[in-house]
């Protein structure tokens, strides 16, 4: 007898189990001899998350097409699955073992704590699926994947791609770690990407401070120059004699890190003081460091005072300055936004800094990195705390000019909420320039078509100003970067004197712990005993590679030197962008 109401929650279910049963959406189910292939993999939905109407429209027209094709007699799959997504899934369970009153993920360190995923996982990774099931999609359920696999263990099909294309990336150059400028999320302390931060205009300040010039070395007085202001009809509407440049900023703390001040090569009000010496005006008066007045395209000489400070390791612009004129690009927090408390006393690491200006030509960017430039009355504040105390002294010390009340356009994490800060880290990059070049040419050459063709100019643009990809992010949740690290030693690994070891690390880049081994050993010499460890990592506590790697020597020569006997590696502690492991779903997914 037909009921009288449609009640979805019974026929629906009830369809669905037949579907399944009869394995109706299984790749090939009724597919003609020989018959074409015809697949679709869906782009893989966040296990943290729950589908939405966008993702109703998107999977309902890709049914629409593969039960067409299906009906056809093609080879169909309709390729189901999720992605592990790094950072969310991380942030979920750690606020799971908050509410449940378990240790915290430092405390539990680093396998208990992705075990304790691997369980959310196993009780809340369904959602997805079983919403895609009430849709009626008819999926080949039987081929369910996920980016990190069963386990996320060696030997998984969707583990073992993500490392394959990795190390071929890495021996053919393509994929290398470098020092560049990211956006780091203070509360997850990890690199995230463009796409997860938020721009949000909200109530700040811009100071502007008097920077003073330095003394004039002949004659022991402060350098004055004339400063004249003109209108756009060229009439001198201000003129004075100054014995500074004036800076504006809306992040005084930062001033700590300056390398220069910057103004543009047309600006005449500069003119005079081009290549002369300022003075940073903050921290111990006998201990400031002088910084250079440099010319840069980059200042806009109509907006505020037309000078700009450089800060390269803490702003983006900034960067791109320092980079082109040799400028030291200064780290001066930590990966929770505190200033940083490390190293030797202020006035020791200033006087480093000076010694290296110099020297001249391009500075050692790890050299730089080691100077902890923040004064010791500010070390271990939290960025905001120190940029008031940063103010207050300044205006003790008469050099602030004036403060103004203004919106201001600040970055946000758009998961953790904090405010992002600029900075300089260690991180993994793809040279995404090189990998871009066969896929214009594929547009180009009409071998693929984007529809409407109006979007070809789009891409280009896009794809011809890529930037390098920062693919390492500083999570325990991910597939790990597979890289081990060793002592700098020289090959075959005897040392004539206890100097022979190199500053830095050895990569050994392995598909595997054994395979590392190896070529270690091709390194260091067959009789080296080789080890691996992530011991010295702390469970992975760090986010930068230090003090990681340990040898052994035989008793050797009067000079320190000797045999190396053994030597330990350590494997990188970050793990990769989920993008990089989702961009190969494709190919994971079909068993490649």
């Amino acid at each position: 007898m037909l009921e009288p109401k449609y009640d979805s929650a019974t026929v629906e279910p009830r369809i669905a189990k037949a579907w399944d049963d009869a394995g109706a959406f299984k790749a090939g189910a009724g597919a003609k001899p020989g018959a074409d292939p015809f697949a679709i993999v869906i782009p893989p939905p966040n296990v943290t998350g729950s589908l939405h109407m966008g993702h109703a429209l998107n999977n309902t027209l890709q049914d629409i097409l593969v039960r067409f094709e299906r009906m056809r007699g093609k080879d169909v799959l309709w390729q189901p699955g999720m992605d592990h997504a790094g950072i969310a899934t991380q942030m979920v369970v750690e606020r799971r073992l908050a509410e449940q009153q378990k240790p915290d993920r430092r405390t539990m360190t680093r396998e208990p704590f992705v075990e304790e995923i691997w369980k959310w996982k196993a009780e809340s990774g369904g959602l997805i699926f079983n919403q895609l099931k009430r849709l009626g999609a008819s999926c080949d359920w039987s081929r369910e994947k996920f980016t990190m696999g069963a386990h996320g263990e060696q030997g998984d099909q969707m583990v073992d791609a993500v490392t394959e294309v990795f190390v071929q990336l890495y021996n053919e150059g393509l994929i290398y770690k470098d020092k560049r400028l990211v956006n780091w999320d203070t509360k997850f302390e990890t690199a995230i990407s463009d796409l997860e931060v938020e721009n949000i205009e909200v109530d700040g300040n811009m100071w502007h401070f008097k920077y003073p010039l330095a003394a004039n070395p002949l004659t022991g007085q402060p350098e004055t120059y004339e400063y004249v202001e003109k209108d756009a009809d060229g009439n001198v509407t201000l003129r004075e004699t100054r014995d500074y440049i004036s800076i504006a900023t809306t992040r005084p703390e930062t001033m700590l890190g300056d390398g220069a001040v910057a103004v543009h090569p047309s600006d005449e009000r500069y003119a005079p003081i081009i290549g002369k010496l300022c003075e940073i005006p903050v921290g111990p008066k006998e201990h400031r460091r002088l910084i250079p007045i440099i010319t840069d395209e980059y200042p806009d000489k109509d907006f505020g005072s037309g000078a700009v400070k450089i800060t390269g390791a803490h702003d983006q612009n900034d960067y791109g300055v320092a980079k082109r004129n040799n400028i030291p690009m200064y780290r001066l927090m930590d990966s929770k936004g505190a200033m940083r408390s490390d190293g030797v006393p202020y006035a020791e690491a200033a006087a480093h800094a000076r010694a290296l200006v110099a020297q001249g030509g391009q500075p050692d960017a790890n050299a730089v990195d080691a100077i902890n430039l923040v004064p010791d009355e500010y070390r271990g504040l939290d960025r905001f705390k120190a940029r008031k105390r940063v103010v207050a002294d300044i205006d003790a010390d008469g050099l602030m000019i004036t403060v103004e009340n203004k919106k201001i356009m600040q970055p946000f994490g758009d998961r953790s909420g904090t405010v992002i800060e600029p900075m300089l880290t260690d991180q993994w990059y793809v040279n995404a320039e090189e990998l871009a070049k066969p896929a214009i040419a594929a547009v180009r050459e009409g071998r693929t078509k984007l529809v409407p063709e109006n979007w070809d100019k789009t891409y280009y643009q896009w794809m011809e100003n890529i930037q390098p990809w920062c693919i390492s992010r500083q999570l325990w949740w991910g597939h790990r970067i597979p890289v081990w690290y060793g002592p700098n030693l020289p090959k075959g690994a005897f040392l004539r004197s206890a100097e022979d070891e190199g500053t830095g690390f050895l990569e050994f880049c392995a598909r595997t712990p054994d395979e590392a081994i190896k070529l270690a050993q091709e390194h260091y010499g067959p009789n080296v005993s080789v080890t691996v460890s992530d011991s010295r990592f702390g469970g992975g506590t760090e986010t930068g590679i230090q003090n990681i790697v340990g040898y052994g020597v035989s008793a050797g020569n009067d000079l320190g030197g000797g045999q190396v006997t053994s030597v330990e590696l350590n494997r990188d502690p970050d793990v990769l962008d989920t993008w990089f492991s989702s961009a190969l779903w494709p190919f994971s997914t079909l068993g490649w």
